[in-house]
């Protein structure tokens, strides 16, 4: 049982001291960009994805 909690103490201890956190601002800019490049993926893919409906609905109706 020490050593768990040993690990727990040393674990707070990194977190709290040694850890160098980002200021919100930084996390602010990360989560916009984040946001933008997840929606410019979705589009692209929505692309992609009715353009293989339209081919396939193409090919079907051709037979």
């Amino acid at each position: 049982m020490s050593s768990f909690t040993s690990l727990i103490k040393e674990s707070w201890t990194e977190v709290t001291e040694q850890v160098t956190w980002p200021k919100f601002t930084e996390l602010q800019s990360s989560s916009v960009l984040v946001l933008v490049a997840s929606l410019i993926f979705a589009l692209l893919v929505g692309v992609v994805d009715l353009a293989f409906k339209s081919g396939l609905d193409l090919f079907y109706t051709s037979f």
